[in-house]
């Protein structure tokens, strides 16, 4: 049941959007998986119609489908769809790290230090939520400091579709013990000013994760979370 009075000076409705699209993203709610507007009510405390708005909000950004007659559905993600997003992603995060090698601040730098060796720890010790909420912030410190604001909204606009493929299919992370490095040689090409080998590193970074995707396929989960 969501917590109102900590949230209680927001629309209920945009409280129990965001709530569903968060179950979405993360992967309790599965891919495929049917949205019974009564149940979810029921789970949330709150009446069908904020479920019944959301849902549809949530069919506009892709995360819903809305079947005639068979009801609104978790939407499926396919391998192509998950190529198609990194092939998009590679580029842009690759211009990104380019300009952050310049532009980048100290501050900047020393968070990305500590988000690296955060993921790391996550890694050794198999922690897979903190090795997702590490590797995400990682990616996002070198968006943020290339000081485009374009760029950004951009790869912003792919953020939570890759969230949501983080969280549903890599349940095992297989390639995490090679992430480590990946991302060391990223920092330091930023570090050390080093743009073209900034972006060139990047570019190694998601193209990995795509011939992994394209060679292995996506194991998608089979249950809803509890």
């Amino acid at each position: 049941m969501l917590n109102f009075d900590i949230q209680n000076h927001r629309p209920l409705r945009e409280i129990v959007y965001e709530e569903l699209k968060m179950q979405i993203l993360t992967g309790k709610i599965v891919p495929g998986t049917r949205l019974m507007e009564v149940e979810l009510a029921a789970d949330m405390g709150v009446s069908r119609t904020p479920i019944r708005e959301a849902i549809r909000k949530l069919e506009k950004e892709g995360l819903v489908t809305i079947e005639p007659r068979r009801g609104a559905y978790a939407s499926q993600i396919s391998v192509k769809d998950m190529v198609d997003i990194l092939e998009v992603r590679q580029d842009m995060e690759g211009l990104a790290a380019y300009f952050a090698s310049s532009r980048m601040t100290e501050e900047q730098m020393a968070d990305l230090k500590r988000t690296s060796d955060s993921y790391n720890r996550a890694v050794a010790e198999g922690d897979m939520d903190s090795m997702i909420a590490y590797d995400t912030r990682f990616h996002r410190i070198i968006v943020e400091s290339c000081n485009n604001n374009i760029l950004v909204h951009m790869i912003e606009q792919l953020q939570e579709l890759v969230l949501r493929f983080r969280y549903i299919y890599y349940d095992d992370f297989r390639r995490a013990e090679n992430m480590p490095e990946e991302h060391r040689q990223i920092l330091e090409a930023i570090r050390d000013g080093r743009a073209e080998d900034a972006r060139a590193a990047a570019d190694i970074h998601i193209d990995r994760l795509k011939e992994m995707v394209i060679r292995d396929g996506i194991r998608q989960k089979t249950s809803m979370s509890k």
